[in-house]
């Protein structure tokens, strides 16, 4: 296939985007494993999963509960999940109450389970049939026990592939009910973005129970007829080494991840000279980063933005010669974005407001959930909660959440835009800025740093006055030595503001 093999991916069934790949072609390998298998091996196994799990009882529609480690058994129940029913993935880093509630919250029929651990999902599961996936030396993927075979007639492309949840940093997580057409626009989106083919390998280093991986560093690669490596887990120690046998032509990952291995890299690497180019997204890279990582690595970085209820991918800094700016997380790709005020309304170039968003990748609402719906969608636009601008050459810089806006005396301030300031310094490695209780101002600003070098609270709080208005600076800073993240390398803020909450003066 060639690069623009990405333009012809439509409204498809996930299997359906790699049923035309030539069967001896490679589609996963599983370096831990020594495992390797061809996209004929892959569709098959797809199949065989799929029906075992009709003649367990899964019908069209059914929650399929998935919590696996990162490879090829995973990729296999999940889009064989999804031609028998919808897939559930969820984090196997869970504790036992996280997954009950998740478990009830998505009605799972069955929970698919690795033969030995995850304990907390087993006692959770309570009723619910737990079915162990096996995989062989040969790579062969099946569950275990079940006989049986039942067939499984092809979904349609509106039919739920996958379920997810938000990620809830601002109330109870929604239910986020993804198609298959929502999918495989999505995966062809990014394909077109980096001109994905079947010369390109992809490293996957991101959970394959979140839409990053799932989407971006998986599908998008199957679907131009590229080859995922994928392995258990990410290792700074071992990455480079895998991107050098596999010949990885890119990866995706979050900001936290390019700052590992950056910091464990004082030349360029052995392995980054087969790469195309690097792709950031889920959280914001700082433009220092940036320059730090294409200056070590000799690769251009691509900042990227999604979110699970747009099937990942919204926007992207293109591939050059077309130019990335930093700070900026590119222009909409095959989505329309726009900026709109508190009324609704839209407003031009250069004013900041919420972003909003609109295309077949995103899902038409939350699953039974009509208040949420009711908020965030006007006009068919989908309301991304994210504060942003838009320049006259249709680049998005995001300026931070409307809900973590810090309102000092009634002036509203960007944490993200003091997070820079800090990440700037030359011994911070990692920056939060957010708001805490104030008697007379509402609210106050504070940060939290974690650092790579000796610096004082007293030092980064002269750099900040010295480069930032009064009201903005931060009044404390907090040096630690981890900052708070979700599973997928999120920063909450308000998780953040309440771990350091008693440490407040």
């Amino acid at each position: 296939m060639t690069p623009s093999d990405g333009a012809s991916i439509a409204s498809k069934t996930l299997l359906g985007l790699i049923q035309a790949i030539p069967a001896d072609q490679t589609a996963v390998i599983a370096p831990d494993q020594h495992v390797r298998i061809t996209y004929g091996g892959l569709r098959k196994q797809i199949q065989g999963v799929a029906e075992a799990l009709a003649a367990s009882g899964v019908n069209r529609g059914d929650r399929i509960g998935i919590a696996l480690p990162n490879g090829l058994p995973n990729i296999v129940t999940f889009l064989a999940a999804s031609l028998a029913g919808t897939a559930a993935p969820l984090n196997p880093a869970y504790k036992e109450d996280e997954f009950r509630f998740y478990l009830g919250d998505t009605n799972a029929k069955v929970l698919l389970l690795p033969p030995e651990g995850l304990d907390e999902a087993r006692a959770a599961a309570g009723d619910i049939p737990i079915l162990t996936v096996d995989m062989d030396a040969t790579g062969a993927v099946s569950l275990r026990d079940v006989t049986g075979r039942k067939p499984v007639a092809s979904p349609d492309p509106d039919d739920v592939a996958l379920i997810l949840h938000t990620s809830g940093s601002t109330g109870r997580p929604k239910r986020v009910p993804l198609s298959h057409a929502n999918l495989s626009i999505s995966a062809g989106n990014v394909a077109r973005s980096y001109m994905l083919s079947s010369s390109d390998v992809s490293l996957c280093v991101m959970p394959l129970f979140h839409v990053h991986g799932l989407v971006a560093s998986t599908l998008a690669t199957l679907a131009t007829g590229g080859t995922v490596v994928v392995p258990t887990k990410f290792s700074p120690l071992s990455f480079w080494q895998t991107a050098k046998e596999h010949s990885a032509t890119w990866y995706s990952a979050v900001p936290t991840i390019h700052q590992l291995l950056l910091a464990r890299a004082k030349t360029k690497p052995s392995g980054a000279e087969q790469l195309r180019f690097i792709r950031s997204c889920s959280a914001a890279l700082a433009p220092q980063t940036m320059a730090d990582i294409e200056e070590r690595f000799g690769v251009p970085i691509l900042e990227a933005y999604g979110m699970t209820e747009a099937a990942h991918q919204m926007a992207s800094n293109p591939l050059p010669p077309a130019a990335r700016i930093p700070g900026s997380v590119g222009r909409g790709t095959d989505v329309q974005i726009g900026i709109m005020d508190g009324e609704g309304r839209h407003l031009p170039t250069g004013e900041r407001g919420e972003v909003v968003i609109k295309g077949p990748n995103v899902v038409r609402g939350y699953e039974n959930n009509p208040e949420a719906n009711a908020s965030s969608f006007v006009d068919g636009w989908f309301r991304t909660g994210d504060q942003g601008v838009l320049d006259e050459n249709g680049y998005l810089t995001l300026t931070g959440r409307l809900k973590e806006m810090i309102n000092r005396g009634g002036e509203k301030i960007s944490p993200r835009e003091i997070d820079e300031v800090l990440l700037a310094h030359p011994k911070v490695a990692e920056a939060v800025a957010f708001g805490v209780p104030h008697t007379a101002w509402g609210e106050e600003v504070a940060a939290a740093v974690t650092l790579n070098g000796d610096a004082t609270e007293a030092e980064l709080l002269a750099y900040c006055k010295e480069r930032l208005a009064d009201f903005k600076r931060p009044k404390q800073i907090h040096i630690t030595t981890a900052i708070p993240r979700t599973a997928t390398g999120k920063i909450q803020r308000r998780i953040v503001a309440q771990a350091f909450a008693s440490q407040t003066r």
